[in-house]
């Protein structure tokens, strides 16, 4: 079963950066997609971004476009999301998951594989 482990969340100030990691393992699909969500108490996991694993692929939340950028490295395994001028309504847990087809798809619902999740604070 495919795993995905988070890391990279932390505390920075208004217009800091981070950059988030998502490191999947466990799965031998050849076409899939990995994204970030991020949800707060109280609200619904959200859209952040996605990157089809074959065709290269991207998608952002308009919230988020501009500001970050979802990348991989092939041979970590790795999915990062290098996240720039951060806002205080950017704080949230970020999760990233896997879908096993690159079709892009942004609703949690399309998505079987969930890490668990890194805390994003972003102060004023």
């Amino acid at each position: 079963e495919a795993q995905l482990v988070e890391s990279g969340g932390g505390l920075v100030q208004a217009g800091g950066s981070l950059t988030l990691s998502c490191v999947a393992s466990g799965f031998t699909f050849d076409d899939y997609a990995i994204g970030w969500f991020r949800q707060v108490p109280g609200r619904e996991r959200e859209f952040v971004a996605i990157l089809s694993w074959r065709g290269d692929d991207t998608r952002y939340a308009n919230a988020v476009y501009g500001r970050f950028t979802i990348s991989r490295d092939n041979r970590r395994n790795t999915v990062y999301l290098q996240m720039n001028n951060l806002r205080p309504e950017d704080t949230a847990v970020y999760y990233c998951a896997l879908r096993p087809s690159s079709f892009i798809m942004t609703s949690p619902d399309e998505f079987d594989f969930w890490g668990q999740g890194t805390q994003v604070t972003v102060s004023s």
